[in-house]
């Protein structure tokens, strides 16, 4: 996975209205009702498709940046206060779940001038679980059916039906095939 630098400073001005676009559509997102038409409408133009189809639902409380770098699959389940931090990338595969008080982080900063950005994708797999406070890192692939224990931070790729957890998040159990 190819790591590449984002300079903030030399943003164009289309990109700077797009950031201000899109953090003016997430202020009104996580302002209103969720389940009326309105908010759906709000988190579409925010994605840029219809989120709840096929039984996806994003709740309120989401912050991050970068929405236009983010790839929602069918049926993804975000729950409250979600952090996406998305300049690098975030991928989220069908039917995949991020519990409450999850961060994905795509990007970071350079140790040796702040301003930049260094970034990689975010990918987490079809029906994958993030459990309740995790934190993926830059870089990180979360595999399909994978299980990321609440406050585990992730910092190396998760094998598929795996269950990690811990800080930094370490193998725990492969998950056996439902009889």
């Amino acid at each position: 996975m190819q790591e590449f630098i984002v300079d903030p400073r030399q943003s164009t001005p289309e990109e700077l209205a797009e950031g201000m676009r899109q953090a003016q559509t997430l202020f009104k997102l996580n302002h209103t009702m969720p389940y009326t038409e309105e908010y759906n409408a709000l988190a579409e133009e925010l994605f840029g498709h219809d989120v709840f189809a096929d039984g996806g639902f994003v709740m309120p409380g989401l912050t991050g940046v970068c929405f236009d770098h983010v790839k929602l699959g069918r049926g993804v389940k975000i729950m409250n206060n979600c952090l996406m931090m998305a300049r690098g990338g975030i991928t989220i595969d069908d039917n995949a779940m991020v519990a409450a008080n999850a961060q994905l982080i795509s990007n970071n900063h350079d140790l040796h001038d702040r301003m930049l950005l260094t970034c990689k994708p975010v990918h987490i797999g079809k029906n994958a679980w993030i459990g309740a406070g995790a934190t993926i890192l830059p870089g990180v692939t979360v595999g399909d059916n994978a299980v990321v224990a609440a406050g585990a931070v992730v910092t190396k790729d998760v094998a598929p039906n795996t269950i990690v957890g811990g800080n930094p998040a370490m193998f725990i159990k492969e998950i056996s095939k439902k009889q």
